[in-house]
């Protein structure tokens, strides 16, 4: 995880421009892995199941920025264990 982007900073940053269309060159899904869940800090709703999975227990009514992350390229910091990517330059 890129420890640059993974600031407040970034995150008000995601908040404030999650109003915009997601890019044209992203690609795949949501794997449920979690990770975006805790930029930069672990979020609230965030819960665990019996078998330790963990799940957003908003998801139905979850912000734009949760459901649009990575919304570009640049924003996306977690490529390890995120479903989404990017297409190549």
């Amino acid at each position: 995880m890129a420890k640059n982007n993974n600031t407040w900073s970034a995150k008000m940053k995601r908040t404030l421009t999650c109003m915009l269309p997601v890019s044209k060159d992203r690609k795949g899904q949501c794997v449920n892995c979690g990770a975006c869940c805790k930029l930069p800090n672990v979020c609230a709703f965030i819960k665990y199941s019996e078998d330790g999975k963990q799940y957003c227990s908003i998801y139905p009514i979850r912000p734009l920025n949760c459901r649009k992350y990575p919304r570009t390229k640049d924003e996306h910091i977690t490529p390890e264990t995120c479903g989404y990517s990017f297409k190549k330059d």
